[in-house]
């Protein structure tokens, strides 16, 4: 397996952005019929090649997409590294530690909602130190997996994470990539503001959510993001294109927009 290891900025240089496809909706499509195909897995090896240098899944407590056993065969089939995304479900955390994914990132869980609405909400497991968020971190951490926090772009998030003991954040970008055009810079700002603030606190700077072909580059450029997580729009692609040409477009994207 290859590692994917935060990077850093040396000579004034910029470092390469680690670009992760969520394979999600690859599995939304194949449980519309209970089907055995399209196979997140088949998808995950194609999006290596085309140039992923990793692999995100997000394994819901509903199950309405990803299923255990594609976690299961994710775990021994990827040749990069896989970013299991969870909540606090006890089943799922005993899951994780077993697998033991490169990368954990802890994301808030709503039954009824589409797709995740907002980072977490930190406040509370900072007042009890018995949350169940802090005692889900420890065991991925004592199973030796790098633990990230889902969050929004906001300085007490920030602050709380880095008390929490996480090692990284990801950067909720739904705001900047769901707001009108005018309103785009202000969003972009506060990314980039949260960016600055995560990585002055020792933390390694993820982001995800909303990102499009048309929007990533902006986010991409900001230098203290080190990892993208994108899925939807790249599968939306897909369809169109191959999954192999639509994730090789958004690396291309990504790498030029790093590099200006």
């Amino acid at each position: 397996m290859r590692a994917n290891l935060p990077t850093s900025e040396s000579g004034g240089k910029r470092k390469p952005v680690r670009f992760y496809v969520n394979v999600d909706h690859v599995a939304t499509l194949r449980q519309a019929r209970r089907a055995d195909e399209p196979d997140p897995v088949a998808a995950a090896s194609l999006c290596e090649q085309a140039g992923a240098d990793g692999i995100t899944v997000h394994l819901r407590e509903d199950r309405r997409h990803i299923q255990d056993t594609d976690v299961h065969r994710l775990a021994g089939a990827i040749t990069t590294v896989l970013n299991l995304e969870l909540a606090t479900s006890a089943d799922i955390v005993t899951l994780a530690a077993r697998l033991r994914p490169h990368q954990a990132t802890f994301v808030p869980e709503r039954r009824e909602e589409i797709t995740t609405e907002g980072g977490l909400d930190l406040t509370a497991e900072a007042r009890r130190p018995g949350e169940p968020l802090r005692r889900a971190m420890d065991r991925l951490r004592e199973a030796g997996i790098r633990v990230s926090l889902f969050i929004d772009p906001d300085p007490e998030a920030i602050e709380l994470s880095a008390d929490l003991g996480a090692v990284a954040v990801e950067l909720h970008t739904g705001d900047y990539a769901g707001t009108k055009e005018e309103s785009r810079s202000r969003a972009l700002a506060r990314l980039q503001r949260a960016a600055t603030l995560g990585r002055q606190a020792g933390l390694a700077i993820h982001a995800g959510h909303g990102l499009t072909y048309v929007n990533v580059q902006p986010v991409a450029a900001i230098p203290e993001i080190e990892e993208l997580n994108i899925g939807h729009s790249i599968v939306s692609r897909s369809i169109l294109t191959g999954i192999g040409p639509a994730v090789s477009e958004m690396r291309a994207l990504i790498d030029t927009a790093r590099s200006r």
